[in-house]
């Protein structure tokens, strides 16, 4: 019974990981493209001083795009890599931090003072920021922050910008996170991320009669792409934990923890082209996909199981990582 059980399984196994390698074949030959001609289209991207944001203005750029690239600091490396390797008539670089709605409310108006002949093409919701921890581990302030950068930044953003996108009868791009599917020791991230996805799922539906099409990318472990994800020591994570939950968690748990975290940043993927090709795919295609999960194959196999196997069963699992 148990040697007819193991390779129950692994059929199962073997099944999920034929299925996977079998879809983006299947997309490969069913997705047509047509050729959007870039000329006088213009893109917005939020956060584009590094990561994701710097490497897809860049494309763009390359690709003959107007880009409007939002940065929190202007005067920093990534905005000046833009400023000085485009025309100013192609490459607009303007201040925005996604949490003020003054700031908003300028680039807004700037966006609209600038446009190019054919309108706002595209808005990429990308800006973001990262921590990671137990819930108990994190003060309210914490939590108010990355809610307010990663969803209501992202809200922000689209409220502002859709009328014009729906003007273009364009496209609406939101970076999400394998992490909105799965989450183990960031769910203040998970959170935020999750949200992000939930408005989307409506949001597609509402921008459906108007010929706005909007996609949802889901990136896996590109931590060493974008380095969003600084490696932290037990001593720092120890120092930033609440007196009561210290109570609760010992050093030692800390830096298992700790340890673990960081061994997990540095098995992500470098290929951050990986994530631009799939946001490029999205502002281009004229079948752009809903959900881009961009992601290595174990990754892949993981969300499979994730959404077929029992919860209490991927529970069990999970928590023998953090015991």
């Amino acid at each position: 019974m148990i040697l007819s059980s193991c390779f129950w399984e692994v059929e199962i196994i073997a099944c999920v990981v034929c299925l996977l390698l079998l879809i983006p074949i299947y997309h490969r030959f069913t997705s047509r493209h047509v050729v959007l001609d870039p000329e006088g289209r213009a893109v917005l991207i939020t956060g584009c001083d590094s990561g994701f944001g710097n490497m897809l203005a860049h494309r763009l750029l390359k690709m003959g795009f107007t880009v409007f690239a939002t940065c929190l600091y202007p005067e920093g490396e990534g905005a000046q890599s833009l400023i000085n390797g485009y025309p100013s008539d192609r490459v607009k670089v303007v201040r925005l931090d996604v949490s003020s709605d003054k700031e908003m409310d300028n680039v807004k108006q700037y966006v609209l003072n600038n446009l190019p002949e054919k309108g706002l093409w595209g808005v990429v919701n990308n800006a973001g920021i990262s921590t990671w921890g137990l819930s108990e581990w994190m003060s309210i302030d914490q939590y108010k922050k990355l809610v307010d950068v990663n969803l209501l930044g992202t809200i922000r953003t689209t409220l502002a910008f859709t009328p014009l996108v729906r003007k273009s009868q364009g496209r609406m791009v939101f970076l999400s996170s394998i992490s909105a599917i799965m989450s183990l020791g960031n769910g203040i991230y998970s959170l935020t991320k999750a949200g992000i996805e939930k408005f989307c799922d409506s949001l597609r539906l509402e921008m459906k009669r108007f010929g706005v099409k909007v996609s949802i990318i889901q990136p896996g472990n590109y931590a060493r792409a974008t380095n969003i994800q600084p490696q932290r020591t037990a001593e720092e994570v120890w120092n930033s934990i609440p007196a009561h939950a210290k109570d609760v968690y010992d050093m030692g748990f800390v830096k298992k923890m700790t340890d673990f975290i960081n061994r997990e940043v540095l098995k992500g993927s470098d290929k951050g082209y990986e994530i631009i090709d799939a946001i490029v795919d999205a502002l281009t295609s004229d079948k752009p996909k809903i959900r881009y999960l961009e992601a290595s194959l174990q990754e892949k196999i993981a969300v499979f199981l994730y959404f077929y196997l029992p919860t209490s069963f991927v529970d069990a699992i999970l928590a023998k990582s953090i015991k």
